[in-house]
């Protein structure tokens, strides 16, 4: 019995510490450029999403805020750029690694595969693909605030 109630707070101890670092992704990042930055949450699922914040150049040449023009549906492409959801599905799988997700291109119209690790509290390198992860671009995502 008195294993039974060690391995019952043991477990109560550790759990939180997992739940900790899955959610180290959590906050708001610079994209590579430092063009935009991204807040990533957390969802009730416990997958973690991010949408774009704010723009270095968030107006287009009429002074109207930018659209996500180059989205081949022509009723997405009247979309704002500010609050747009480009990150999707992304799972902790333990390790500081997450994997599973979608990652939006509004330059080009066109969404990825997507998987990402936590290098340490301030950075993460997170990549695009098709297919197979040999297959596509690294980007490094710099912590930083609203």
């Amino acid at each position: 019995m008195k294993h039974i109630l060690l391995i019952i707070i043991a477990l109560c101890l550790v759990l939180p510490v997992f739940a900790q670092a899955a959610d180290r992704i959590t906050g708001v990042w610079y994209n590579g450029e430092k063009s935009s930055k991204i807040e990533i949450s957390k969802l009730e699922d416990g997958s973690f999403v991010g949408k774009i914040v704010w723009l270095r150049e968030p107006n287009d040449d009429k002074g109207k805020p930018k659209l996500d023009a180059k989205n081949p549906d022509d009723k997405l492409a009247k979309r704002p750029l500010i609050d747009l959801q480009v990150l999707s599905g992304l799972e902790y799988d333990g390790k500081s690694k997450y994997s599973g997700g979608k990652i939006y291109d509004p330059k080009s119209g066109k969404t990825y595969s997507a998987k990402a690790e936590m290098l340490n509290n301030n950075t993460i390198s997170l990549r695009g693909f098709i297919g197979i992860a040999l297959a596509g671009r690294t980007d490094t995502w710099i912590r930083t605030t609203k």
